[in-house]
């Protein structure tokens, strides 16, 4: 995942088959929200729970844009009303703070070492003036997995579901 070692920021003793789930923000937060929210993340996983027993999970702030949890399951599965307490979290964070963390037609990409959003109406403007190409690294939120958001979340346009609804120079 190129100098992008998400690794270490994941934690080890949880499954590949993890489940994650990514909220990604319309702006990004600065250093004060960011501990704020990690203190939110950390408050919750601590306590989340499925059928009264204890989820294995994690939660962090990444890239200031990002918010992703992560449920390890293979103790205790994440149900329904364990699913509402991690959405309630997530739009809790988003009233608090004024952002949008359920757009899903902007786009963020690493630019110059930075995560830089992009409406998808304006992804195709982007790659006609070079801002963006097919090695322009995505933040592809259709991961599913720890295993896929290690080996996925970041991912050349080229390589990801974009590339069929642009128009990528030869």
């Amino acid at each position: 995942m190129n100098d992008y070692n998400l690794i270490s920021l994941i934690p080890e003793d949880f499954s590949p088959k993890s489940k994650v789930w990514i909220y990604q923000s319309s702006r990004p937060f600065n250093e004060q929200e960011a501990l704020e929210i990690n203190e939110q993340l950390l408050q919750f996983y601590l306590q989340w729970h499925a059928h009264g027993k204890p989820v294995k999970g994690w939660a962090k702030l990444l890239f200031n844009r990002f918010i992703i949890l992560m449920a390890d399951e293979t103790q205790t599965e994440v149900s329904g009303c364990s699913m509402d307490s991690s959405v309630y979290v997530v739009k809790s964070i988003e009233k608090q703070y004024q952002v949008d963390l359920f757009d899903r037609l902007s786009l963020i990409f690493l630019i110059k070492d930075k995560a830089e959003v992009l409406p998808l109406s304006q992804v195709q403007y982007a790659v006609d003036n070079n801002y963006i190409n097919g090695d322009t690294l995505l933040f592809n939120n259709l991961v599913f997995t720890k295993q896929e958001l290690l080996e996925k979340w970041l991912t050349p346009v080229s390589e990801t579901w974009l590339k069929d609804r642009i128009e990528l120079p030869a």
